[in-house]
């Protein structure tokens, strides 16, 4: 019995796949469900996992595959560079009175196994480097998560958050801005990406 319950890997899907009663189809779609519940691309869970797309796509990450919802960091490069991708917004989609504060969270984790459904004992970070995806537009009428350049990114490699002796827990933007030099641009990222892992 438990060897049939190791870990599901799933599939990449077309979107065509059609909700069914044991193969009768119900007349609609994994497409109209993607739109149902993704469609907000400003919500904080899709904005996440967007930026994790833009991130990979920067990278020259495949994402021909599905993401892996609990790996122990998010994106793995082909040099072998571990990748957290931490995402923040000014504009919500909710009513504002004012512009939302930027902090990310990096606390350190106790890796997790889906193979094996267990925690490793030790917390610690488990990317080589971070990156902090800011949707840094401010207009909020004209706001567009798909615009690439309506983001900047910040790349801090592991090491130097460790070595904070201020919160091991969340960073600031004004920290951000003084531990790097500054945001880059979706084109620059894979290239600063590289150099911070260099050093």
């Amino acid at each position: 019995m438990c060897s049939e319950l190791g870990r599901l890997l799933p599939s990449p899907k077309t979107g065509n796949e059609s909700f069914h009663s044991d193969g009768q189809n119900l007349g609609f779609d994994l497409l109209s469900f993607w739109k149902w519940s993704c469609s907000d691309l400003v919500s904080n869970a899709t904005r996440g996992r967007l930026a994790e797309f833009i991130v990979a796509k920067a990278l020259g990450v495949t994402t021909d595959c599905v993401r892996d919802e609990w790996g122990a960091y998010d994106l793995n490069m082909s040099e072998g560079i571990k990748i957290e991708v931490k995402s923040a917004a000014f504009v919500q989609s909710w009513h504002q009175d004012k512009l939302s504060k930027i902090s990310f969270l990096t606390p350190k984790t106790r890796e997790y196994s889906p193979d094996t459904n267990k925690l490793a004992q030790e917390r610690r970070r488990q990317a080589d480097v971070y990156v902090f995806a800011l949707l840094a537009y401010k207009d909020k009428p004209n706001l567009d998560p798909m615009n690439i350049n309506q983001w900047s990114f910040y790349v801090v490699p592991t090491r130097k958050l460790d070595s904070r002796t201020r919160s091991q827990y969340s960073i600031t933007l004004p920290t951000l801005e003084k531990l790097t030099q500054g945001p880059v641009s979706f084109c620059q990222l894979r290239s600063v990406v590289l150099i911070a892992t260099a050093q």
